[in-house]
């Protein structure tokens, strides 16, 4: 782990920032590079992205004050590590997503096909925030015997995120950045079959990414709030796991072909 990446007159430029600002710059780059394929306006994607990053960011961190409020109320001082944190990213996409269905709608765009055109811009973003997760130690997971465990030596990253010090644990950083990266390839290949649909793209990666996070979360061992049985992440699993489902059978039922299927489709005529 590496938590301060340099810095500047001493102040710390944290690795976890910078890597969070290169993911967002990346995956708002693919979109971009995506959006000619699906015949819309590059600057549309690129306002609707710049909105989408804004409200992402106030997204997971209001998650995440309401998952650890009783920390953050208890001890004032805890409002820096919130102000530090990337937040939840659930919580993120949570506020996100309205926020682009409205973009898209008060410029006239196709609402799924945005969504699709982005969604592996978001899976391939949110692999490298993980990698940003590891280098402070966030995130971090259950004590573990495995080979590959993980050992965190920082105490400024134990001050920080309450990372528990010289105990191999699970790297859940590297799983999820793992699973991200999988989901990523598996959109891009998966789009280019027969029979797309707007929205498929986009509902593919949110039931993807809910299954994987539900079983990723059993391995995670830091504080972030439990409804139940369930951690506040796999609780929102469950609820948008289903929903994906639903709305991939809707969509598919609707039959009409997405940007990038219809012009292959004159092409072939």
């Amino acid at each position: 782990m590496h938590p301060v990446l340099f810095e500047i007159r001493g102040f710390p430029v944290h690795t976890y920032g910078v890597l969070l600002a290169a993911a967002y710059l990346l995956g708002l780059q693919l979109a971009v590079m995506r959006s000619k394929r699906f015949g819309i306006e590059p600057s549309r994607i690129m306002d609707l992205g710049i909105a989408v990053i804004i409200a992402a960011l106030l997204g997971a961190k209001a998650m995440l004050l309401v998952v650890d409020f009783r920390k953050f109320t208890s001890d004032p001082r805890e409002l820096l590590t919130l102000l530090r944190s990337g937040g939840v990213f659930y919580g993120g996409l949570l506020v996100a997503v309205p926020v682009a269905i409205w973009y898209v709608r008060r410029h006239g765009l196709p609402t799924w096909t945005v969504g699709d055109l982005a969604a592996p811009g978001i899976a391939l973003a949110h692999a490298v925030g993980r990698v940003g997760c590891l280098m402070a130690g966030c995130c971090f997971g259950r004590p573990s015997t495995l080979p590959w465990a993980v050992t965190f030596e920082s105490a400024y990253a134990a001050d920080n995120v309450g990372v528990p010090l010289g105990l191999p644990l699970h790297p859940t950083q590297i799983y999820e950045a793992v699973a991200e990266l999988l989901i990523f390839f598996f959109l891009l290949a998966f789009e280019r079959r027969a029979r797309a649909y707007p929205g498929r793209t986009f509902w593919t990666y949110v039931l993807l990414y809910g299954i994987t996070r539900f079983a990723i979360e059993f391995f995670r061992g830091d504080s972030r709030g439990m409804v139940g049985p369930l951690s506040t992440s796999q609780f929102v699993s469950v609820l948008t796991a289903p929903l994906a489902v639903a709305m991939l059978i809707w969509l598919s039922r609707r039959g009409t072909p997405s940007p990038a299927e219809a012009s292959r489709r004159r092409r072939a005529a």
